[in-house]
This record gives C-alpha cells, structure tokens and sequence, in this order.
C-alpha cells in the first residue's frame, strides 16, 4: 500500500491511460478522485475502484472550464483533506489535417482541451500541493517531442510539445515546495483516443514509409496497453523516482526510434 497515505487526482479517469493509472493508485492505497467530462465512464471506474476495497471520487468537468475545475478540485480536498499527486492526461487528438485545411476553430480546440485544460490541471492544484509536496505527471506523447511523421497532427503534435516544455519550467519552479513534475510520452497504445480524432486530406501530409515487422519493435508490432503507461506513471508519483524532475520519459516500445 505504497500510497496509502496519498491523495490524487487524475483527469481524462473515464478510460485508457486515466482509468487504469486510476485504479492502480487506488489499488496501491491512495485515495483517488477521478475526473473527465464524461459522467457515466467515471462512475463506472469509480464503482470498481469501491468493489475492489479501494477509496475513490467520481468529479464531472470540462478541464478548459476554470471555474469548473475549481470547483472540482476545491470538492477533492474539502472531502480528502489534502492533494499530493495530480496526473494531468485528459487530452484529444483533435483534427488532423493540412494546415492550409485546418479550421481556426479546430485548432483552438485542441488547445483549450490538451493545453489550456493541463495549465487549469495545475494552476488550480498547485497550491494545494504547495502545503506538503508533491507528484505532478503530464501525459504527453511520442508526438511533437520525439516523432512529427503523424500526418496533419500540427495541432496535436504543438500541444504534446508544449506540455513537455511546461513540465520542464515548472520542475524548476516547483522544487523549492518539494513538487516533482515529469511527463511521460506514450507511443501508440490501446486506448480509446481514436474515437476523438478527425482526418482530412490524409494523402496530402503523410509521408509514405514501409515499416520493417511492425510500427514496435519490442512488441512484435503491437501497441502497448494503458497499464503500460499506468505503471510508468506510478513509478513517477512514488518515493521511488524521488530524485527524477524535470523529465520526459518514453513509453513506446522503440517506436519512436522508426519513425
């Protein structure tokens, strides 16, 4: 029960990497809230978390909406008395097309969600963390930090690299209150992002590759699994990575290093 002292927050809970990084912290003690704009997956979660002995809070908002998200994380420490681990996934991939094709408005809503909604994540959870330590982990991705072959991920792509650059400043900027931040860049998993992504004029921005047995080296070519992602993030958030700040960490299965 290596978190049986813990409180931690968790966006994007209903699904994927979110769920099971959920479960797992509830598993190994913590107390759990678990957030998204979808209220039905996080009840669902929430209910297996309580079948299985665990603690945990099913919290409905949009991570773009600021007094949402206060509100949400102001229910979080009024019912658990405190906050030391915040995992800041919530994400879309949005849509992916040619720049000269994609919509003003479809880019800002890749943004508000993965970019605003990770600034809000932490902007209204910080000070809490402030009162005694803490663990923050970003969810970014492989893309826009380590790969750009996504065709028409312009989007996508900008907001997975400034969340990197984000974890970075304000590993500096939190050390002094004993806040560790990192972020983990997934490659392709088995989660259920594809249902949130559009694509146009794919023809016109991919770059034709042949892959060698499989995108995943590792992996004989499959995806990994959220519990992959679950369990990096876990390491992160535990005593164990207590001297790692500052850090992106990988989590591709060498995919990445094809492409």
């Amino acid at each position: 029960m290596e978190f049986s002292s813990k409180v931690a927050l968790v966006t994007g809970a209903g699904s994927g990497i979110g769920k099971a990084t959920a479960v797992a912290l509830a598993k190994a003690g913590a107390k759990v809230g678990l957030l998204s704009h979808t209220a039905d997956e996080i009840d669902k979660a929430v209910g297996e978390i309580s079948n299985a002995g665990g603690e945990a809070m099913a919290i409905t908002a949009d991570v773009s909406d600021e007094a949402a998200m206060r509100k949400a994380v102001g229910a979080l420490v009024e019912r658990y008395g405190r906050l030391d681990i915040v995992v800041a996934n919530a994400g879309i991939n949005g849509v992916w097309a040619p720049i000269d094709d994609l919509k003003p408005e479809e880019f800002d809503k890749t943004i508000s969600v993965n970019l605003r909604g990770t600034y809000l994540t932490l902007h209204t959870t910080v000070p809490h963390l402030k009162k005694q330590g803490g663990a923050i982990v970003i969810v970014s991705s492989i893309n826009g930090n380590r790969t750009f072959t996504s065709p028409g991920a312009t989007a996508y792509s900008a907001t997975k690299a400034a969340q990197v650059a984000m974890a970075q400043q304000l590993a500096l900027e939190l050390g002094k209150h004993h806040i560790r931040v990192n972020a983990v860049c997934p490659g392709e998993i088995e989660t259920a992002i594809n249902d949130n992504t559009s694509m146009r004029d794919r023809e016109e921005t991919e770059v034709p590759v042949e892959w060698p047995d499989g995108e995943i080296p590792v992996n004989d070519g499959k995806p990994g699994k959220s519990q992959d992602v679950a369990d990096l993030i876990l390491f992160l958030a535990s005593e164990r990575a207590r001297h790692v700040t500052g850090t992106p960490v990988f989590i591709d299965g060498g995919q990445g290093l094809l492409r």
